[in-house]
């Protein structure tokens, strides 16, 4: 795989950077089932660039690498911290695969990490940013036909029945949700994976946001509970249960007040609901990879145990919302 991105990447290069383009100190960050990064220098006479490369087989679930590239640009053009694309393709002619090149951003993704570096002020600092960040990217034009747009109740419900396993406390939530769904809201540009872990931190700024697989239209309101799942504060106290940073009603109204608008606490509710769910669900599901033999990891394994976990979340909420 290297030496094949050594050879080919060149050619991809040239037609953006101009020139005789060279590859060097070309390395794996991630690799997975699906998607891989690699980071690598192309040097071009006296200029040298740092940049990244995500490269992978297409599938059902994961945006297109053309896609995430369109709408990262609509998210830089509205103010979010974002990688600057040189070039995506969708097709696998140039490198065997789907491919996204982007810039490398400097700074820090791994959670435990940025924690050594925060102290109070920093939290506070960054989680008001991650607000920021998230009302830029619910301003982004959501015009781009590619844009997947549907029910994330039924998308969730349908994805538990197709595994042919559930929990009763998985069914409690799903019943409690169909009954106290709230009105439509708004329908923006969702980033569907935005937490810790895919933001890039440098000191105490946010500097970028990746990850950008799961983008859809929907309601700001997925992306905000999301980010305040208990397992996004790797940790933490529920005091700083807004991404181990800070509190909750910090950071809506950190957000209220970037994005200009107001949020409904219990419709926020119910989809901090839902976001807990959906990752009982995606627990279960990386639980049954690993037992059917699809993938066999202890990582994958390990996961499937959190299900119980999630199962407890989900009770204390379903708990707190009885009279919602």
């Amino acid at each position: 795989m290297t030496t094949q991105l050594q050879e080919r990447l060149p050619a991809v290069l040239q037609p953006v950077l101009g020139g005789q383009v060279g590859i060097e100190n070309l390395r794996a960050l991630t690799g997975g089932a699906s998607r891989s990064t690699w980071a690598f220098d192309a040097v071009t006479g006296a200029q040298r660039r740092a940049l990244i490369l995500r490269i992978g087989p297409p599938d059902d679930v994961h945006a297109g690498m053309e896609l995430e590239a369109r709408v990262q640009a609509a998210a830089a053009a509205v103010g979010a911290p974002v990688p600057a694309i040189l070039t995506a393709s969708d097709s696998p002619a140039a490198l065997g695969n789907p491919f996204l090149i982007c810039q490398e951003i400097k700074g820090e993704t791994i959670v435990r990490r940025i924690e050594r570096q925060l102290d109070a002020s920093g939290r506070e600092r960054l989680l008001g940013q991650c607000a920021q960040a998230l009302a830029a990217i619910h301003r982004a034009d959501t015009a781009d036909p590619s844009l997947e747009r549907g029910d994330q109740l039924m998308q969730w419900r349908e994805r538990l029945d197709a595994m042919g396993d559930t929990t009763a406390t998985f069914e409690w939530g799903f019943r409690w949700l169909a009954a106290h769904q709230p009105p439509p809201s708004p329908a923006v540009l969702v980033h569907g994976d935005f937490r810790m872990g895919n933001l890039i931190v440098d000191g105490s700024d946010l500097a970028a946001v990746l990850d950008w697989e799961l983008v859809h239209v929907g309601a700001a309101y997925e992306d905000l509970a999301w980010f305040c799942i208990r397992a996004w504060r790797f940790g933490a106290p529920a005091s700083r249960g807004a991404g181990g940073l800070g509190g909750i009603e910090d950071f809506l109204q950190a957000y209220e007040e970037a994005s200009e608008t107001s949020l409904d606490r219990v419709a926020f509710h119910w989809w901090l609901v839902l976001a807990t769910l959906r990752w009982g669900i995606i627990c279960r599901h990386q639980a049954e990879r690993h037992l059917s033999g699809q993938a066999r990891s202890v990582e994958l394994a390990t996961i499937g145990r959190r299900v119980c976990e999630t199962e407890w979340d989900l009770l204390a909420l379903l708990d707190e919302g009885v009279g919602v």
